[in-house]
């Protein structure tokens, strides 16, 4: 049978509501606000549903369960987007498999908001609904969404043959975010080897060529630099230094870019021996180095890793889902070099989030909406994973109005011999494990990498 229940907390549990509706009231006058979790339950039996009804779905202390809809109008539902990944839905069928051994059994979950005091709930559902990855949910119906099954991988007749007119047309409805520069130059590397690439590979290479995976921006050449306001001779004098080093490490032939600028302390320090703990080697992503470690009175080699990761767009856009990837694109890194991580540091820059809902800019979330859900992200990420966040440093100025920082930072840390350095080689047999994290797929890193 498919069935779908409402979940309502009891009046003593129910701080969602309670913090929902003193956000709200402040921009709309509302009179009360009352949040009901829905589960779209697919392919369960009646036994197996009051098995599971009071030890997954509702708990008789704090809940209230309803087999029909017990919201007044007015009224509304939210939903994930199909595809989507949906943590609540995903849990509650890992459960029930356990506890039934229904395996085919599957859940969609969303929420029901009624509102008293407003026959005009439109601005509501603006502000909570973010079409990014959420809809309104159609409560008339009750349809399991099938999975879709994947076409035929496309492979793209002619490419290799299209003139400069073609390319720019096959660019543009591509919406590729790599430049139409990079297209040509993929162009000349299949005609080369004379075969038409496949929809796969061109996706794959916009993805890691994307400003998300290859820095593109940082690595942009600087040829018109100024320097202007009151820190002008101090920034004046610090880029002189850099093109004084770049001088000493031979390095006048590169490209003056922000990666440079970044990076060429680390080489100089390298090169004149005052970065003799640097750890290198092909397989490392995290930055590493080689420290002792007093372990019960006795020193013992150990490796420290530590890895930053800038979340901005993503977080913009999404912020729940922008600001825990942040500390989960950090964590990847050590923990594929075999290190422990033990401690993480947040810093963000935010605009007014106590400003006026009507302030909000254009095709933009609320500042107070982006600041609430991406602390949730960034905290549900790190208690998943077990991480202390030491240090939390969130700005707030105008500048960032325009544009979210979000920046986050782990460290780990490994003893030397638990570790083995190797290099890949032809014939290696790669394992992939993870789990479906969203429904953006091989372009998920493109979209904070297009030119906006």
């Amino acid at each position: 049978m498919n069935k779908r229940i409402f979940i309502e907390k009891k009046a003593d549990f129910d701080f969602e509501s309670r913090g929902l509706f003193h956000e709200l009231k402040e921009i709309y006058p509302l009179k009360s606000l009352k949040v009901y979790l829905i589960y779209d339950i697919f392919d369960i039996s009646e036994e197996e549903f009051r098995q599971t009804l009071h030890t997954i779905f509702a708990d008789k202390v704090t809940d209230i369960f309803h087999e029909e809809n017990p919201a007044e109008q007015p009224c509304f539902a939210i939903e994930y987007l199909p595809g989507q990944y949906d943590q609540r839905a995903d849990s509650a069928q890992q459960l029930i498999a356990i506890l039934t051994k229904n395996t085919c059994c599957s859940i969609r979950t969303g929420k029901l908001y009624e509102i008293q005091g407003l026959t005009d709930i439109s601005g509501i559902k603006n502000y909570l609904i973010n079409s990014v990855d959420s809809r309104e949910k159609d409560l008339s119906k009750l349809e399991n969404t099938p999975s879709e099954k994947p076409d035929q991988v496309e492979i793209y007749d002619g490419f290799i043959d299209f003139d400069p007119a073609q390319l720019t047309d096959f660019y543009n409805q591509n919406s590729f975010a790599f430049g139409p520069d990079d297209l040509e130059f993929i162009q000349k590397y299949f005609q080369e080897i004379r075969r038409n690439p496949t929809e796969t590979e061109l996706k794959v290479l916009d993805t890691y060529w994307s400003d998300h995976c290859r820095h593109t921006t940082f690595m942009t050449e600087l040829t018109d630099i100024r320097f202007e306001g009151k820190f002008k001779n101090t920034l004046e004098k610090i880029f002189n230094q850099y093109l004084s080093i770049r001088k000493e490490l031979n390095r006048e032939d590169k490209p003056i870019s922000l990666m440079d600028l970044a990076t060429v302390v680390g080489r100089y320090f390298h090169k004149t021996g005052k970065l003799n703990d640097l750890v290198v080697s092909d397989e490392i992503n995290a930055c590493t180095i080689e420290v002792e470690v007093d372990i019960d009175g006795k020193k013992e080699p150990w490796y420290l890793l530590f890895k930053n990761e800038t979340h901005n767009h993503p977080t913009e856009i999404e912020p729940f889902g922008g600001a825990s990837t942040c500390i989960g694109g950090a964590i990847r890194d050590p923990l594929s070099g075999r290190a422990f991580v033990y401690q993480a540091m947040r810093v963000t820059g935010s605009g007014n989030p106590l400003e006026s809902y009507k302030e909000t800019l254009p095709g933009k979330l609320p500042q107070r909406k982006i600041t609430k859900e991406a602390a949730d992200g960034y905290s549900s990420y790190g208690n998943q994973i077990g991480l202390a966040t030491t240090h939390v440093s969130e700005l707030y100025d105008e500048g960032y109005k325009a544009k979210r920082m979000e920046v986050g930072m782990v460290v780990g840390a490994v003893p030397q011999d638990w570790v083995r350095r190797e290099k890949p080689a032809e014939g290696d047999r790669i394992i992939v494990l993870g789990g479906k994290t969203g429904r953006d797929g091989v372009g998920g890193a493109t979209g904070s990498s297009k030119a906006h």
